[in-house]
């Protein structure tokens, strides 16, 4: 039985080795992105281990969604703080992101590497799938966001769209300063009809929200503005960060090549866990191990400070109507990003038999209506098989 909720809500019913071991199952086992995630976590807490209620349950996913950075690494972080506190979101949190992390890390210096033939056919062949995978999560997302959309507010929704489309495909690193201006042109919009309405004032974004600076020069400098991009500011999670970073590891820095670029990509999507974990692998481009450390720490670090510090006013962040409004604004500028993303990462493909990959694994997706995580080993297969057989990879 479900001990009594404490006067800040909390549950402290599960001890820290509870906390490693179910949170480590998970950070293990989570393929698929945060839709498993989701689901893995509400079995275990509101299921299994009753120690959190359903609808607080639902309440945290949607504050999570309302903050930028990963979602699900949010949302693992704050049911860890929910059973445990500030000590549990730490444990929780790393239990989660870890497991994943070492995993990618393995398979970065494998494929950066100097590896055999047949590794790099799988690895061309995934990356030649990602563009249908960005396609594939941006529509995923389209039709709920258009959804919820206020009736008075969706041509400006489309707008929001189109722009984060047109910026992810033509503006690369600068992409951030779109998603923000959205945001905070939308808030700005409401603050003025509330005005008008009742003279109400408007309610200012979070302080974080105001931050865009210019990339650094380069080094580990660049590499820490890269990964704090995308865990502090890209809005929309998942594939969002996609754009944010290609055009830096790419074009501006020269740590990967695009080949390397997909591959990092694919190996974020494969592997369980966040796919914030794709920085790493641009962190191990750019300066080895160390690097992948650095820039791991700094994409996952917001998700832990947000939550340590904002958790017990996930409340009223739900209804916090300048938040809300911000969000209306990036949010569908950030699911424009993930469209428009897919075209550099279709025009980074060196090969034609990649674009016949990328074609099958659009029909595997949306015809077949298969996972992302299937879609993306059978497009390694796929990657093999046509190298072996003495297609280039080069």
């Amino acid at each position: 039985m479900a001990a009594p909720e404490t006067a800040s809500g909390r549950r402290s019913t599960a001890s820290l080795g509870t906390i490693v071991r179910e949170w480590g199952r998970i950070g293990v086992v989570a393929f698929g992105g945060p839709p498993a995630h989701i689901a893995l976590l509400r079995d275990l807490c509101v299921e299994r281990g009753r120690w959190i209620p359903a609808k607080r349950f639902e309440d945290a996913i949607a504050a999570t969604n309302l903050l930028p950075g990963p979602a699900s690494t949010q949302l693992a972080i704050f049911t860890a703080w929910r059973v445990r506190g500030a000590v549990g979101a730490l444990v929780g949190g790393l239990c989660f992101i870890v497991p994943g992390l070492i995993l990618i890390l393995a398979l970065a210096a494998l494929f950066l590497g100097s590896p055999p033939e047949w590794v790099r056919g799988a690895g061309a062949g995934a990356g030649a799938a990602v563009a249908a995978v960005a396609v594939h999560a941006g529509v995923s997302l389209l039709g709920p966001s258009w959804r919820r959309a206020i009736a008075d507010g969706r041509w400006r929704f489309v707008a929001y769209t189109v722009l984060g489309a047109a910026s992810a495909a033509t503006l690369g690193p600068w992409l951030v300063l779109v998603l923000l201006a959205c945001g905070l042109v939308e808030l700005g919009w409401r603050g003025l009809q509330r005005r008008l309405a009742n003279g109400l004032p408007s309610v200012q974004p979070l302080p974080l929200l105001a931050l865009a600076a210019a990339a650094a020069g380069g080094g580990f400098a660049s590499l820490a503005w890269v990964a704090f991009k995308v865990g502090a500011l890209s809005y929309g999670g998942g594939f969002v960060i996609i754009p944010l970073m290609q055009a830096d590891a790419v074009e501006q820095y020269h740590w990967m090549t695009d080949g390397e670029f997909l591959n990092a990509v694919a190996l974020g999507q494969v592997t369980p866990g966040p796919v914030t974990h794709t920085v790493a692998v641009v962190g191990y481009a750019a300066a080895g191990v160390p690097g992948a450390l650095l820039a791991a720490c700094i994409a996952f670090a917001p998700s832990f400070l947000f939550v340590l510090l904002g958790a017990d006013r996930f409340d009223r962040l739900l209804v916090n109507a300048g938040v809300r409004s911000f969000f209306d604004g990036a949010g569908p500028a950030a699911i424009g990003a993930i469209l428009g993303s897919a075209i550099p990462l279709a025009l980074a493909l060196q090969h034609a038999w990649q674009a016949v990959v990328l074609v099958g694994a659009a029909v595997l997706l949306f015809l077949v209506r298969r996972g992302v995580v299937f879609t993306l080993l059978a497009a390694g297969a796929a990657g093999v098989v046509v190298v072996l057989l003495g297609a280039p990879v080069d």
